[in-house]
């Protein structure tokens, strides 16, 4: 043992830390998630969550250029629109603000694949995820609502659609309804392990979808199960999923690490809003590095199994990660 065993012999230079280093991060492994609003005829900054913004499309579009600029290669899409209603008509309406906002998007020629959000929540009067009856999310009348979104969006231009509702049987249908549309080679990335988490609250505050009675735990996941995330994963890669993801990341690691393990599809974790805010507010009163404390913290959910990361600090961090 010692002194023949030394760990520390790879650890005296940086040359030697980057040449046995285990994990890499890559500014391609990140998505961007960015917001649209036709609320306001300017960019509006969101208290929540420091830095970030609800865009109008045409700063969207200047904020998208400088995102592919860092290396960015993919951006994720929440709207806000206007209006909102009871069936949530602002998703799947061909002139809504996200189909507006791709269309844009694409008539730049901007490098970019393009991810559409498919929910109802930021749409809904009442901010849940699909159609109502008795006072809960009514599964199969919902999966009507997410086709129409699914197909609108692929209308506009939509490279990747990712279903974010949890309802029953929306990757099957969604799958089908695009095949038969022609939209055969639109991915789907499921976000097939999404948890019931209090680390939506930044978010939810962005966007104006805070449920207005009841909460999400009927459709969204107890925090407390790994095993149902796996028949979640295994049921949305039957039904036609591509790729599939886990939301929240930093709490969830663990699952993560075992969908890694399960599965053969490119998987994607997802840092929330919560994750972010924690960050950027704990930076601000001056009791951590934040530039250390991003790349730590992307790197820990690269190294438990994640093949993409979707992460507010995405522009930011692919900047660093090519040394600029």
């Amino acid at each position: 043992m010692f002194p023949t065993h030394r760990p520390r012999r790879l650890r005296r230079s940086a040359a030697m830390r980057d040449l046995v280093r285990e994990t890499h991060l890559h500014p391609e492994d990140l998505i961007y998630p960015l917001f649209v609003q036709e609320t306001s005829p300017k960019p509006e900054p969101i208290e929540a969550m420091p830095g970030q913004f609800r865009h109008t499309v045409d700063s969207l579009v200047a904020e998208c250029e400088q995102a592919a600029k860092a290396g960015i290669e993919a951006v994720l899409l929440f709207g806000i629109p206007s209006k909102k209603d009871e069936a949530g008509s602002g998703a799947y309406a061909e002139d809504g603000v996200v189909q507006r906002a791709m269309r844009a998007i694409k008539e730049h020629k901007l490098p970019l694949l393009l991810i559409g959000d498919v929910c109802m929540c930021e749409y809904t009067s009442h901010g849940h995820c699909g159609a109502i009856l008795d006072g809960d999310v009514d599964n199969d009348p919902s999966l009507e609502l997410l086709i129409r979104t699914a197909l609108s969006q692929a209308r506009a231009g939509a490279d990747v659609v990712a279903p974010s509702d949890m309802m029953d049987g929306r990757i099957g249908a969604i799958r089908r309804a695009l095949d038969d549309e022609s939209f055969e080679q639109v991915a789907i990335l499921s976000y097939a392990a999404k948890y019931a988490s209090a680390f939506y609250g930044p978010f939810r505050d962005a966007a104006g979808s805070a449920p207005q009675f009841g909460d999400r735990r009927s459709y969204q996941m107890d925090p407390a199960n790994v095993r149902e995330a796996l028949k979640e994963v295994d049921a949305d890669l039957e039904e036609g999923a591509d790729m599939v993801m886990v939301k929240p990341a930093l709490a969830y690691l663990d699952v993560i690490r075992a969908v890694k393990q399960r599965t053969n599809v490119p998987l994607a974790a997802y840092n929330v809003s919560g994750e972010y805010a924690m960050i950027e507010f704990a930076a601000r009163a001056g009791v951590l590095d934040r530039e250390r404390i991003i790349q730590e913290v992307l790197l820990s959910i690269k190294r438990a199994g994640a093949d993409l990361i979707l992460t507010y600090h995405a522009k930011e961090a692919a900047g660093w990660l090519r040394g600029r």
